[in-house]
Parts: structure tokens; sequence; C-alpha cells
């Protein structure tokens, strides 16, 4: 792109600033808990029908889409929406929600991971639009839930609602201002022991179902160092993560022990893989009782709708040669950043569908540090949030030319 084009979008990206972050503030204030978005959501579709959308409505699951142009090639910038908890309120020194700036920095739950990244497409992509920087193409912005279970927005984007299946896609995850392009897989996976209950005064009686899992948390605890190792991935990873009992009481031998697992999968390592080496760490006396489960995910949304699915999603990267991954380069070369090699997330995003599932070209690009992500200092530097609407308007044009 030659530099009048750049400098056009820079200079309506500068007009914009106090609107977006006008708008990101009041999106934070929004609190967008366990998938609930719906009110989020209303407050960013009335900025883009502000911004003249040329379509703007929420999909049949509850996340907001809003597309301009209808051309033949088709790109999603996805921002999810939804957020964490704030734990403990007393740990917050601020309203999580009104937040505070300080520094230069937007600090609230939400700034970080994902509503980063929102004001930052809504705008760019309507700058790109003014500018006639979106010839040929379709673009969607899709604000969406990943909190509550990532990969099923996009998955229901594709098969549902509205059905589309697009040919790029740009995750808008916190990355520091980089281009990532992959990160791991995961799995979510319980072990369920079954006892015998009796009275704590005679548990000779019964059969402890926590005790049956100790050797299998123990074995977990050492397995990390023997999974598989990736030079751009990185190594597996895998945790115990939470735990359930089941007892008559206190005084009582539970019958029955559940502990869950987090397992982050890098190349090579397989689903099949991944639940055999957590079932090698159960005791050959205890197979009948121990037994390894994958997670099935079949919740209703907050409108209701299911999309059920099984917790397991692969590993990916998009090779850096691929147009997507250079136009991305390219535009943040364009808008002065620092050159940078592509990245990758330590944590799963969206893209554990977009590109590990239904391999459909991907990259992330987003303001804020990761780090930050559900933590009580979940934070954005404004100037990023608004600068990253740059990349978002000048990427298409800069791909459509690597086409």
């Amino acid at each position: 792109m030659d530099k009048q084009g750049i400098d056009a979008v820079q200079s309506r990206v500068r007009q914009h600033r106090d609107d977006m972050i006008r708008f990101m503030r009041e999106i934070v204030a929004i609190p967008s808990m366990d998938s609930k978005i719906g009110p989020v959501g209303e407050r960013i579709a009335a900025e883009m029908r502000l911004l003249g959308y040329d379509e703007v409505r929420f999909d049949v699951m509850g996340n907001i889409l809003g597309r301009i142009g209808s051309g033949p090639r088709v790109i999603v910038f996805d921002s999810h929406i939804d957020t964490v908890g704030i734990g403990d309120p007393a740990e917050w020194e601020f309203d999580p929600f009104q937040g505070k700036v300080e520094d230069g920095i937007l600090y609230g739950r939400g700034a970080c991971d994902e509503k980063n990244s929102t004001p930052g497409m809504v705008y760019g992509l309507a700058i790109a639009r003014d500018l006639g920087l979106l010839d040929g193409w379709t673009v969607y912005y899709f604000g969406n839930m990943e909190e509550w279970c990532d990969g099923i927005a996009p998955n229901s984007f594709v098969e549902v609602d509205p059905k589309v299946r697009p040919d790029f896609v740009v995750i808008g995850e916190p990355t520091k201002m980089n281009v990532y392009r992959g990160h791991k897989g995961r799995i979510e996976l319980r072990v369920v022991a079954k006892g015998k209950s009796a009275h704590a005064a005679s548990n000779h009686l019964g059969e402890n179902a926590i005790y049956m899992l100790l050797p299998v948390i123990a074995g977990i605890r050492d397995l990390e160092a023997s999974l598989g190792d990736d030079p751009f991935l990185g190594h597996g990873k895998i945790t115990v993560s939470d735990m359930t009992v089941k007892t008559p009481s206190i005084n009582a031998v539970p019958d029955e022990a559940v502990i869950y697992i987090d397992r982050r999968m890098t190349f090579g390592e397989t689903k099949e893989a991944a639940i055999a080496q957590v079932e090698a760490l159960i005791p050959t006396e205890l197979r009948d009782k121990v037994k390894v489960e994958a997670l099935f995910y079949d919740e209703p949304s907050y409108t209701g709708f299911v999309f059920p699915v099984d917790k397991y999603f692969p590993a990916w990267a998009l090779d850096e040669a691929h147009p997507l991954v250079q136009a991305g380069l390219e535009a943040r070369r364009a808008m002065g950043l620092t050159d940078a090699p592509a990245g990758k997330w330590a944590f799963s995003t969206n893209g554990i569908y977009w590109a590990g599932k239904a391999g459909i070209p991907s990259i992330g690009f987003g303001p804020a540090d990761e780090e930050t992500a559900h933590t009580t200092r979940d934070s954005v530097p404004l100037d990023d949030l608004v600068r990253a609407a740059e990349f978002y308007a000048l990427l298409p044009a800069i791909l459509k030319a690597r086409l």
C-alpha cells in the first residue's frame, strides 16, 4: 500500500481516538460473565449502526455480528466479548467494571481479555470502507462468547448461523501488537474414582475414593517432562485443575472423587494418546474403579442455544510464509512498528476451531499482554488500543495484493 493510503488510515484513526476510548470504557463497564453477552452486544451493535455497517444482528447463539460489504472473499474479525468473573472483589484496588486509567493504561475486567480488540475492529473496518480499502471483500466483526467454551462460537458461525465459511480470520486476543500464528491444542479430561462409603470410625469397611486418585495425581505431577515438544509451539502441558468429592458427611469415607485435567497438546500429540497417558497412571488393581473420560460440552448459551461438542481441539500453526501471515507483518511495518517475527499464544483462543478444526487460515493481532488476562491487573495500553484500528483497517487491502 502506498504512503498516501497509510497516512489516510492513520489520520482517520487519530480522529476517532476519543471515540474508541469512550467506547472501550463503556463496554468494559458492562459485565459479561458466564456467556451473558446480550447487554454488551447491544452496546456494540449501537456503535456499528452509528458507523453505518451494512448488517448488524445477533445470531441464534447470542453473538453479535456486524457486516460490511458483499465481496467474494470473506474475512472474519473475531473478538470475544465475554469475560471471566472478578473473583474476590476485595482483591481489586478499584471497581473492575468502572476501571481506571493510570499512566496511559486502562485497567478493568476484560480490558485485556478480550474487549481490547473490539473498538479497533469496529472502527477499523468502518475506516477501511470509507477509504475504499474493502473492494472485493465481505468483512465481519464477530463479537462472541469464548470464555464459556472456546471454539463453539466460530463452529456455530460456520455450520449454523450465518452459515458462512470465511476465507481468513483475524483473532483479536492480546498479542502485544505482534502477529501471532498459532498455539497449542487442548483436551479437557476427568478421572472418576468410585469407592465405598463407611463411617470414618470404621474406615476399614470402606474404600476411600480420594486415596484411589492419589497415584494418578502424583503421576500427572511428574508426567510433564515426558510430554511432546515442538520447536515453535513448545512443550506439552498437563495440570490437575479441579477436584470434587462425594461423601455422605465429613465423618464418612468418600465414595466418589473426581479430578479435572487441563491438557495442552503440541504438534504430534493426539487425543487418544493424551487419554492413554493418563490411563497408564491408574494402578492395575484399580482399573475397574477408576476411569478416564473426555469432557463433552452441551450447556445452553444465554439464548438457550445448544451446540454439543467434544472439549478437544487440535494444535495449530499457520506457516510463516502464508500470505495472511506476511500481510499481517506488512501491515505492522506500514504502521511503523518495529519488525518482529510472527509469534504464538501461550493460552487457547477461538483459533482452535477456525484453524485447528476447520483449517481456515488465521492469525492473531491485538493490543495488551496476555499475562494480565484473568488477573486484577487486566489492562490495555490506550495508545495500542487505538492504533490496533490501523492494523485492522490496512490488512484487507494488503492481503488482497498478495493473493
